[in-house]
C-alpha cells in the first residue's frame, strides 16, 4: 500500500508467556492473523502495545522481528515516543533502518508534571524530522497531559513537512479533526482517529480517511472505513453498529487487555499475560467479553482453529 496511508492501522499487542518474558513466537502469530484480517497496516509498540512494560533491548528485538516477519506484506508503523529528543529521534532513525514506513510520537512528556512547552514540542518534532526520511504521526491523546491546540497542529503540519498524519483520539475528536483539517488543508496527509474507533463514524464524518483501533475486529473496521470513503454511508453505520457494543466493552471494560483475551482463546497466542502492576481481566468481565465476541462469531475466534 503506498501513501497516502489510509483505512485501518490497528495495533499489534505484544504477548509475553506466563513468566513475563516475551513470547516472539506467538507475538509472530499474532501479525500474521492481523494480516489476514485484511488491514492495511499495523502499528507496533504503541501504548495498547505495553510499550511502558518493554526495555529498550526488548524494544529492539520485538523491532526488528516483526519488520523481518512482516517483510513489507503491510507497512508497519512503529510508536517511537520519548521525553527525549534525542533518544526518540534514534529510536526513529533506528525503525527506519529495519523497514518502518511511519513513526508514530506523542509530545514529550514524564510522569505527571514534566511537560514541555509549545517551543519544546514543535523543536522536539522537528529534530524528530531532521533525523529521518519517513512520515511522523503525532499521537495527540490524553496520556501525555499536553494540550496540543488547533493552531499548533496546523502550524506543524504546514512547516515540518513529514508530520502529515495525525492520530486524535481526545474528548471531541471529531470536532477537532473537522478543524484541523480546515486549518490545515493538504499539509494533512492522514487524519485519523483511535480510542478503538469508539467514536468512527462522526470521525470518518468530520474528515478521517483513517482509524488506529486495536486488533479485536479490524477487519470489520477496515470493510467500514472502505464502505464510508466509498460513499457508502449507511452500510457503514449499519456494520458498525453491529459492532460498537463490543467496542464500548472494549473500551471500557478491558482496554489493551481484551486482544490477547480473544487472541488467546482463538488459539492465536499462548498466553495473555500482561506484565505487573497492569492485571489481568478477572473473570467476570472476561466471561462478558467472550460472550460478545462469541455472539458475533468473530474472526479472532476462528483463525488459529
Amino acid at each position: 500500500m503506498g501513501r497516502p496511508y489510509r483505512g485501518v492501522f490497528p495495533i499489534a499487542p505484544t504477548t509475553f508467556r506466563d513468566d513475563g518474558e516475551l513470547d516472539l513466537a506467538s507475538q509472530l502469530r499474532a501479525i500474521d492473523f492481523m494480516v489476514d484480517q485484511g488491514v492495511d497496516g499495523i502499528c507496533i509498540l504503541a501504548n495498547f502495545s505495553e510499550q511502558f512494560a518493554l526495555t529498550d533491548g526488548e524494544r529492539e528485538q520485538l523491532t526488528r522481528a516483526i519488520l523481518e516477519h512482516a517483510a513489507d506484506r503491510v507497512p508497519i508503523i512503529v510508536t517511537t515516543s520519548h521525553w527525549s529528543s534525542r533518544v526518540a529521534a534514534e529510536r526513529s532513525r533506528r525503525a527506519q533502518e529495519l523497514g518502518a514506513k511511519m513513526v508514530m510520537l506523542m509530545p514529550p512528556y514524564h510522569g505527571a508534571t514534566l511537560r514541555a512547552d509549545e517551543a519544546e514540542v514543535f523543536e522536539f518534532f522537528a529534530r524528530v524530522a531532521d533525523a529521518i526520511d519517513l512520515p511522523i504521526m503525532v499521537q495527540d491523546a490524553p496520556m501525555s497531559g499536553t494540550t496540543l491546540s488547533v493552531p499548533f497542529l496546523a502550524r506543524l503540519a504546514r512547516e515540518v513537512p513529514q508530520v502529515g498524519y495525525l492520530k486524535v483520539e481526545v474528548p471531541g475528536a471529531a470536532s477537532k479533526l473537522r478543524a484541523l483539517i480546515a486549518a490545515a488543508g493538504d499539509a494533512i496527509e492522514g487524519p485519523f482517529d483511535g480510542e478503538e474507533a469508539i467514536t468512527l463514524i462522526p470521525d470518518l464524518d468530520a474528515g478521517a480517511t483513517g482509524t488506529m483501533p486495536s486488533a479485536v475486529v479490524a477487519d470489520q473496521l477496515g470493510r467500514i472505513v472502505r464502505l464510508y470513503l466509498d460513499g457508502r454511508r449507511d452500510e457503514a453505520v449499519a456494520l458498525y453498529e453491529r459492532y460498537l457494543p463490543l467496542i464500548n466493552y472494549e473500551n471500557r471494560q478491558c482496554g489493551l487487555r481484551a486482544t490477547k483475551a480473544l487472541m488467546k482463546e482463538g488459539g492465536i497466542i499462548a498466553s495473555d499475560a500482561v506484565r505487573h502492576p497492569t492485571r489481568p481481566l478477572s473473570g467476570p468481565i472476561r466471561d462478558g467479553l467472550l460472550e460478545l465476541a462469541r455472539r458475533l462469531d468473530l474472526m479472532i475466534l476462528r483463525w488459529g482453529t
